[in-house]
């Protein structure tokens, strides 16, 4: 003896047309970024800074950390690296458990 099955067809609108309903796809926005920011430090070497920020920010390259280094010295701010909130505030807060000024900023 056969079972029966169920089968899927689509509805039909009353002009005889076939309507497929499609499902609601929800959108997801992007969490907002966050820039952490280290300030010029007349009190660090500047080899105590590159090791600092490549120890906090590991993804951070010798060339990377030395070229944020020196952004801060020149010119009294420089960009670390551009991050959801949450690591962003673990960066800056572990910067500045290490003695170094860092703040963090909404990404424009």
């Amino acid at each position: 003896m056969a079972l029966p099955c169920a089968v899927e067809t689509p509805s039909r609108s009353p002009g005889g047309t076939a309507v497929i309903e499609k499902e609601k796809q929800r959108v997801r926005k992007p969490s907002p970024r966050y820039k952490v920011l280290l300030h010029n430090d007349p009190v660090n070497s500047m080899e105590y800074v590159v090791g600092t920020l490549r120890q906090v920010v590991p993804s951070l390259s010798e060339q990377d950390a030395i070229a944020v280094m020196l952004e801060a010295h020149n010119s009294g701010v420089g960009l670390v690296i551009v991050c959801d909130l949450e690591p962003a505030e673990f960066y800056s807060e572990t910067l500045k458990a290490k003695g170094l000024t860092s703040t963090i900023e909404p990404e424009s």
